[in-house]
């Protein structure tokens, strides 16, 4: 028998009280911030900065070299990651003084035909990160004030915004464990995701506290819309993770898609999470919120 989604999460919320419901991924979420403290002591940032925000050099060439070859070729320079991608190798630079980026272009360019050469500087990546965690908090605030617009009650105008949060925090808490790095492309996906915690949630909290019928009712009608949703998205996105990732290895003329890849990547665990916050933690406080204030509709 096929594994149905909204069968299982619908008979988990039934059989859980609204705190054991609440504990789940408040207990995950708090993992995640671990996770990012001890990021943010041990590096400085709470994820690991791409170059886009800490400045470097970015060298893609055409060879049959293999990526670990190049990586120790150039470990006079400060080389951060090389990698394959088709028949080309990406290398990463960190940021290096005029004198030792013009020696490291020679070299390269007199080595090498086909190549790529990108650079940013440490100044304007910092600019981009300031500019990145303004658009996040922007992103929030004006998420925070629609929601409190539509429904006029502190509660659900916070919860909307807890999971949303729990789902960011998650996701790039995930970034650290695989060692994906920050970079305009994730800090997009992480944007999206806001976007996506929102449109669950406020179906969600809609259904609860604006039709008619019993709260499990009303649940259950409005995951199986929910997760209808949400999986669509999710196996939308599994798909662009392994175009972007593995279709290379079908063709030589074609080459690993990195950006796609990240930004594929996080926000399939930032789903997966929104799929636990919304039907866990945000059904877990409306339900309390409903049994302790009577307000939630009118029940048939």
């Amino acid at each position: 028998m096929a594994f149905n989604l909204t069968e299982f999460l619908g008979s988990f919320v039934k059989k859980h009280d609204n705190r054991q419901l609440i504990l789940i991924p408040l207990a995950v979420f708090a993992l995640s911030l671990l996770i990012l403290a001890f990021m943010f002591t041990s590096s400085g940032a709470p994820v690991k900065l791409g170059m886009e925000f800490k400045g470097g050099t970015m060298i893609a060439v055409t060879t049959q070299e293999t990526a670990d070859s190049l990586e120790i070729k150039y470990s006079n320079y400060p080389i951060i990651d090389a990698r394959s991608a088709g028949e080309r190798v990406v290398m990463q630079f960190g940021p290096m003084d005029n004198k030792q980026q013009r020696l490291l272009e020679d070299d390269i360019m007199s080595a090498y035909s086909n190549l790529e050469i990108k650079q940013i500087g440490a100044v304007y990546g910092s600019t981009l990160q300031a500019q990145a965690l303004k658009a996040v908090i922007i992103s929030f605030i004006g998420m925070a004030a629609v929601v409190f617009l539509i429904f006029r009650t502190v509660v659900p105008s916070f919860a909307v915004v807890l999971s949303a949060l729990s789902d960011i925090t998650i996701a790039t808490a995930f970034m650290n464990l695989a060692g994906i790095e920050l970079t305009l492309g994730t800090v997009a996906a992480l944007l999206m995701l806001i976007g996506y915690s929102v449109d669950s949630d406020i179906l969600l909290t809609t259904r609860l506290l604006k039709r008619r019928g019993t709260t499990e009712e009303k649940v259950t009608r409005a995951m199986q819309t929910g997760i209808t949703m949400t999986t669509t998205t999710l196996a939308a996105v599994v798909v662009m993770y392994f175009v972007s990732t593995y279709l290379y290895l079908f063709s030589s003329s074609l080459s690993q898609m990195s950006l796609l890849s990240d930004i594929s990547i996080v926000l399939i665990f930032g789903l997966a999470a929104d799929i636990m916050n919304t039907w866990l933690l945000n059904t877990g406080i409306l339900r309390w919120h409903i049994e302790n204030n009577g307000f939630g509709g009118r029940n048939a």
